[in-house]
Order: structure tokens, then C-alpha cells, then sequence
């Protein structure tokens, strides 16, 4: 049996967790670059059984799953996938398994572009560095209003930490009631215009879907403070990325924090990494301790017990009735 650990940049999946009963049983080979290219990506996994992601650094649409004969079992970490088919999955009676999702890392990442931004600490940080003593002034958070954009579990907790500084806090999304955000002490908005045009900071915490991709572009920033920032930790798509960059150009807003991007990892030559008044981070939302311990230990622990013919964590519970 052959397992094929994909997508581990930092070179930790076999450090987390315990994997000694998985390589008792089988022969892992662990994949620390990333291949974009659906083509070489099937052609490096065409000889395995088992193949390990991290959340959604490699797709796994349906033309890409009927090209790997020999794919029985689908482990990702996270209990949500949405670059696996899994219907495509199940029709082709392939196993996916998933972790839990732990920690508060990417609600306490958000926060520290916030602040990166909002005072500008790695520009001035620079400074120091070379020399220099204080870039200007920063903006303080105190009596500012937060606008989130998505009041989930992240959201929720973001609006904790802002109320914690001194912030109001305003929300919204298509689907937001009234009563979910007095369950987290926070007003809501009338309108995403109406959150954009009276936030200080914008934070964005929603899922990646037909409604929300482009969320975010010209007409939007047209309404933003030119005093605001805005941050993403959730998905790069939900921002128009040329808006983006045209509003930075122009000194529309004051500011951006981003943590995820149109593509993932960013092309050297992205604009993006030249755009003014920027912090930007590799996608490190989920990257903690925390969160990688309970991803690669759990998948460890989802191949073993697939190999021990128990799947566990089984997201698409119909495939084993088909196989009963």
C-alpha cells in the first residue's frame, strides 16, 4: 500500500502526530512542493492508494479523481473541502476522511494584520532597521467601528477582541438575522454598503461561493473611508484582485491586510507583492502548533485506521454502504 502525503511546504507532517502505525503497514512519501498543473499533478499520484491534503492547496475535482486508478482513500485536513468533488468521489467509491479543525489561529492571525496595518509595524520595523526613527502616525483602534463580513465562528470571535479594544462592532452577510448578532453583542448593518461606508477596518470572514466571489471590487472601495483598511483572511477570490490594486494605487483606502490570494502560492511576479500599503502573509490563517497537530495527527490516524479496514471521520458516509 502507497501513501502520498501532498502539499506539506513546511516539511512537518511526518514530525506531527504519530504515524509509526501507518508506516508499519504501508510506504509513505511525503510531497514538500506544489504542483499546479492538474496534468503533473495526476501523474505524480497515479501510483497511489492513499493520498493526505492540506485543506485546499491541491484540487480534487472529478476529472482530476477519474484519473487515478488506484486513489481508494482521500484524506483532508479540515471537515470542509471544497476543491474535493465529493460526489465524484463516491460514484467512484473513494473513501474521503477528514480532522477536526482546532484553535483560534486564524481569527488571532486576522488581528495581527489588523494591528501590522493599522500602525504600520513592519514598514516602521524596516525603518528601525535601517536606521530610521518613526514612519508617522498609525491609527489607533479605540472608538473605531469594525465591519465584519461574515459573522461565523471567526467572525464571532473577531467582534470579542474588537469590543476587547474599545471598538464598535458592525456586521453583515446575505443570510445575517438579527438575532445572531445580539447572540454576539454586535449591530447589524443595513446593507454591505452600508457596513462598508461606515467601518474603519473591514475584516472579511465568509465562505468562497457563487454569491461572494468578487464580493468586494470598484463600486465597493468607491464607498470605503479613504482612512480604511481592509483585511482577508478567508478566501482571495471574494476580492476583485484588480479593484484591489487600483484602490491601493489610488489611495482609495488606507490600507490592505492579506493573507490569501486568487493563486495560491503566489507567482513571483504577482503585483500584489509590489502593491503600497500592504502586510501580506502566505496563507499562515491555519498555519499554527495547534492546528497542524491536530491535521496530520488525525490524518495519520484516519490511513491507519483505513488500513486496519475501520475508516473513520468518513465524510462521504455512502460510499461504505456502497461498498457493503
Amino acid at each position: 500500500m502507497r501513501v502520498a502525503v501532498i502539499d506539506d511546504f513546511l516539511k512537518v507532517a511526518l514530525k506531527t502526530g504519530d504515524w509509526t502505525p501507518v508506516q508499519a503497514k504501508a510506504e509513505v512519501t511525503v510531497f514538500t512542493d506544489h504542483l499546479a498543473d492538474p496534468k503533473a499533478l495526476v501523474e505524480r499520484l497515479k501510483p497511489f492508494e492513499i493520498v493526505a491534503v492540506m485543506r485546499e492547496r491541491s484540487a480534487f475535482p472529478r476529472a482530476v479523481l477519474e484519473q487515478l486508478p488506484n486513489l481508494k482513500l482521500l484524506v483532508t485536513a479540515g471537515k470542509v473541502n471544497r476543491s474535493i468533488d465529493l460526489a465524484a468521489a463516491t460514484d467512484r467509491g473513494i473513501i474521503v476522511s477528514g480532522t477536526e479543525s482546532v484553535g483560534n489561529s486564524t481569527c488571532e492571525l486576522g488581528w495581527g494584520l489588523i494591528l501590522a496595518v493599522a500602525r504600520n509595524i513592519p514598514a516602521n520595523d524596516a525603518d528601525v532597521r535601517r536606521g530610521g526613527w518613526q514612519l508617522g502616525t498609525g491609527m489607533s483602534l479605540q472608538d473605531k467601528t469594525l465591519g465584519i463580513l461574515g459573522l461565523g465562528k471567526i467572525g464571532s470571535r473577531s467582534a470579542k477582541i474588537a469590543q476587547a479594544f474599545g471598538m464598535k462592532v458592525i456586521a453583515w452577510s446575505q443570510n445575517l438575522t438579527e438575532e445572531r448578532c445580539k447572540e454576539a453583542g454586535v449591530e447589524k448593518a443595513a446593507s454591505k454598503e452600508d457596513l462598508l461606508k461606515r467601518a474603519d477596518v473591514v475584516t472579511i470572514h465568509l465562505v468562497l461561493s457563487d454569491r461572494t466571489r468578487g464580493l468586494i471590487g470598484e463600486k465597493e472601495f468607491a464607498l470605503m473611508k479613504p482612512t480604511a483598511i481592509l483585511v482577508n483572511t478567508s478566501r482571495g477570490p471574494i476580492i476583485q484582485q484588480d479593484a484591489l490594486l487600483a484602490a491601493l494605487e489610488a489611495g482609495r483606502i488606507a490600507g490592505a491586510g492579506l493573507d490569501v490570494y486568487d493563486i495560491e502560492p503566489m507567482p513571483a511576479d504577482h503585483p500584489l507583492r509590489k502593491a503600497p500599503c500592504t502586510v501580506l502573509t502566505p496563507h499562515l490563517g491555519y498555519v499554527s502548533d495547534s492546528s497542524f497537530g491536530a491535521f496530520y495527527g488525525q490524518s495519520a490516524e484516519d490511513i491507519a485506521a483505513y488500513l486496519d479496514g475501520k475508516p473513520i471521520r468518513v465524510l462521504n458516509p455512502e460510499v461504505l454502504q456502497k461498498m457493503a
